[in-house]
């Protein structure tokens, strides 16, 4: 029997297996196969699968309401999680914002606001950013292939200028003069409503953003009067071992869009901004039929306390050590002259695969995921080339199963030695 009867061959697949049950950072197929999830459900457990905490607050909740338009009636989850949120955000502006079913739901929000506020269109983005897969949110990403394709003109205008970073070589100067360039021939900056970036590239290959250079572009905004949108869609909630990674850049934004870890696997995003710009768009203008469901926002209120307690803040740091020590372990030892860089910051890591005859190494990552599957470890590719190893493991790991994954990591990447 094909599983996939009825699903569009246009949805991808990175692991051909069929996932019933996980515990942490633990997963099983419907064989019974036991898989360590670096991948974390695409970044969206931080606080591993099924926590207590979290399937406690849910079954709770399922008890009392499970569902109601929140512009029809408001209802306690919504108020309480969006209240606790404007307090943990680090802005000392006074924040207001909403939720959404979504990341991308996010973004889409996000413009609308960003519009509203500036009575102007055009949006700058960056090479190797993701937003999301709705009509305004794919325009925004640095990446046409597969996102684009066969779309047409989409919602905009959008421009996308170089990501400056550490860790793709591309310097502040270089995109301040991408900027400059655009601003100068392609497009008046009077029509320019916002800059969207995300602090660490997610599905770019895990590269953060130059601290001088978002320094810069908060400088540049305000001066220009435009919003700067920041994604943590898959950076926050102590991914980066900050609870939100635009505090490593020293900036703050006008517009912070979340999602993902946001609410412990259920389906929830929200933008939260200054109130001056969320409260600027018209009575009913925001909102949607499942935006903050009771469900949803009781997770989110679970999640929060286990951001915030000591256990967890300990277990994050000795996620970063271990991981850290092992990437310099491995290169000490030359485990393989596949192995590059150690990209991004905290928990939020790329390993590039980069030979210095070879060039980068796509189809060298194809088999190290199938290997690493083989021997029970779920890894997930990123960046433009495909070849950085993008860890997502939950952040609640245990010592001993985050070892053991670990150890899986090694032997495959060991293995690559003799590849071209």
């Amino acid at each position: 029997m094909n599983q996939r009867k009825g699903i569009s061959t246009a949805l991808g697949l990175i692991h051909p297996i069929t996932i019933e049950k996980g515990l942490n950072a633990e997963v099983w197929d419907e064989n019974g196969k036991r898989y360590i999830d670096f991948v974390g459900g695409i970044g969206v457990l931080n606080f591993g699968h099924c926590h207590p905490d979290i399937v406690g607050a849910i079954q709770q909740q399922a008890t009392q309401l499970t569902h109601y338009a929140f512009n029809a009636a408001q209802h306690r989850p919504y108020l309480s999680l969006m209240a606790k949120l404007v307090e943990l955000i680090p802005i000392e502006e006074e924040l207001a914002g909403m939720f959404t079913n979504s990341g991308a739901e996010a973004t889409e929000n996000a413009l609308k606001v960003a519009r509203t506020v500036t009575g102007r269109t055009g949006v700058i983005a960056f090479d190797g950013g993701f937003h999301g897969r709705t009509l305004a949110a794919v325009n925004l990403n640095g990446k046409a292939t597969p996102y684009k394709t066969g779309l047409g003109p989409l919602p905009g205008p959008v421009y996308h200028i170089p990501y400056p970073s550490a860790d793709n070589g591309i310097s502040a100067e270089q995109a301040k003069q991408a900027l400059t360039r655009l601003i100068q021939v392609e497009v008046d900056i009077a029509n320019i409503a916002a800059i969207i970036f995300e602090p660490v590239l997610g599905e770019g290959g895990f590269h953060m953003m130059d601290r001088s250079f978002a320094q810069y572009l908060r400088e540049f905004c305000d001066e220009h009067g435009i919003l700067i949108i920041i994604d943590e869609i898959q950076s926050g909630f102590a991914r980066t071992g900050q609870h939100f990674a635009f505090s490593h850049l020293g900036i703050t934004p006008d517009l912070l869009l979340l999602g993902k870890s946001i609410a412990g696997g259920l389906p929830l995003g929200a933008v939260i901004g200054l109130s001056r710009h969320m409260n600027a768009l018209a009575t009913g203008a925001l909102g949607g039929t499942y935006s903050g469901n009771p469900l949803a926002c009781a997770a989110g209120l679970a999640t929060l306390d286990i951001l915030q307690s000591a256990e967890f803040q300990h277990t994050v740091q000795h996620y970063i050590d271990t991981l850290e020590q092992r990437y310099q372990h491995w290169q000490q030892q030359q485990l393989s002259p596949w192995l590059g860089r150690l990209t991004g910051v905290g928990a939020m890591r790329g390993i590039e695969l980069q030979h210095p005859q070879y060039g980068t190494g796509g189809a060298v990552l194809a088999q190290v995921l199938s290997q690493a599957r083989a021997q029970g470890l779920l890894l997930m590719p990123s960046g433009q080339a495909k070849n950085i190893i993008r860890l997502l493991t939950p952040l609640t790991i245990h010592p001993e199963t985050l070892a053991e994954g670990l150890d899986i990591l090694e032997n495959v990447l060991a293995a690559t030695a003799d590849m071209h």
